[in-house]
């Protein structure tokens, strides 16, 4: 086992995937010489040459469209998008060519794309630096959307995208980048778990608390302090955002009664309304309560100085928890 940072378990797990496969190639803004405005790519070009790492134009269309071609070449190019908000102009590429060309040539043509996006806020930036674009994504079929919380999923799970041949958006929580935590970059890959399942991280009995991404330390936290008042609560990393991986989640539910869903993103059409209509449908004559979302606003992302009261807290949780729980709370006397 060895320890490292989150942003550092990416750039090692790059590292493994460009050492055992020749045709992976990795390709962005400024990812080569200077290594990816967050360093994870730090020290691969000068390693791997030009050829392998390659310094790209700032035009995301035209990055990812490149990407399309490598991939009907054979080879297995990884994108990184420089930022969450600078997604938008391949928007177009992904929806409608990478995540339809398997289906549209009758599976002839495979689409091994790996989309890297550091995603969420919590770091002080401008705009369109801090967003949560992943919930566009989850609704277009034929695309996997993947998010890790911890140096060692991120290390396996990169791995594991640009194995797949599958198109892969791999969410990075980039608040979570210098996060430390034990990874074991010594086991073959076939031992980790598979890239589609979700995790559960603490065991409880009274309440289910589901997070991705940079809420699961949040959430993790939340479970700490509520035991505190001997409160279960029981967390489960999604890992895996399309497809949802919904059979951990149903028999936490089955067992709590109760279930609170978290994300930095809008709750309007967000992830925690899907997983709250599914486990309601799939749960209804276990549920005590109605599911629970604690999220960000429908608001554009706010600036920096007051980005801490836009992202779900530790308090805010807890506050979903005495909700779910029917405790006092927050709304208490205002909902009806």
């Amino acid at each position: 086992m060895t320890t490292m940072t989150l942003a550092r378990a990416i750039n090692t797990g790059l590292r493994k995937s460009l050492e055992s496969d020749p045709k992976v190639i990795l390709m962005g803004e400024d990812i080569g010489a200077l290594g990816g405005v967050f360093r994870v790519t730090d020290g691969l070009q000068k390693d791997f040459g030009t050829h392998r790492v390659l310094d790209t134009p700032l035009a995301e269309s035209a990055i990812v469209g490149t990407a399309v071609g490598l991939a009907y070449r054979g080879y297995r190019p990884v994108v990184e998008i420089q930022f969450d908000g600078f997604i938008y102009p391949a928007f177009d590429q992904i929806v409608s060519q990478v995540a339809k060309l398997h289906y549209r040539t009758r599976g002839a043509v495979k689409m091994p794309i790996t989309i890297r996006v550091p995603f969420g806020g919590g770091i002080g930036s401008p705009e369109h630096h801090s967003e949560s674009p992943e919930a566009y994504f989850t609704h277009t079929s034929g695309l996997r959307v993947v998010s890790v919380a911890n140096p060692q999923d991120a290390y396996s799970v990169i791995q594991q995208a640009i194995v797949s041949d599958d198109p892969v958006l791999f969410f990075e929580p980039k608040r979570r980048y210098h996060d430390k935590g034990e990874v074991d970059d010594a086991s073959a890959l076939s031992s980790a778990l598979p890239m589609g399942q979700a995790r559960v991280l603490t065991q409880g009995a009274d309440v289910t608390l589901v997070a991705y991404g940079p809420m699961v330390k949040t959430a993790l936290d939340a479970a700490a302090a509520a035991a505190d008042e001997q409160i279960g609560v029981e967390v489960i990393d999604l890992r895996s955002l399309a497809p949802i991986d919904y059979a951990p989640v149903v028999a936490s539910v089955r067992k709590t009664g109760r279930l609170v869903v978290t994300h930095e993103a809008g709750q309007s059409g967000g992830l925690g309304a899907e997983i709250a209509a599914s486990i309601t449908e799939r749960c209804f004559n276990y549920l005590e309560a109605a599911p629970v979302r604690v999220t960000g606003f429908d608001i554009p992302y706010p600036y920096s100085k007051v980005e801490m009261h836009h992202l779900p807290s530790l308090d805010r949780i807890l506050d979903g928890v005495d909700r779910a729980l029917g405790r006092p709370n927050s709304l208490s006397g205002l909902e009806g």
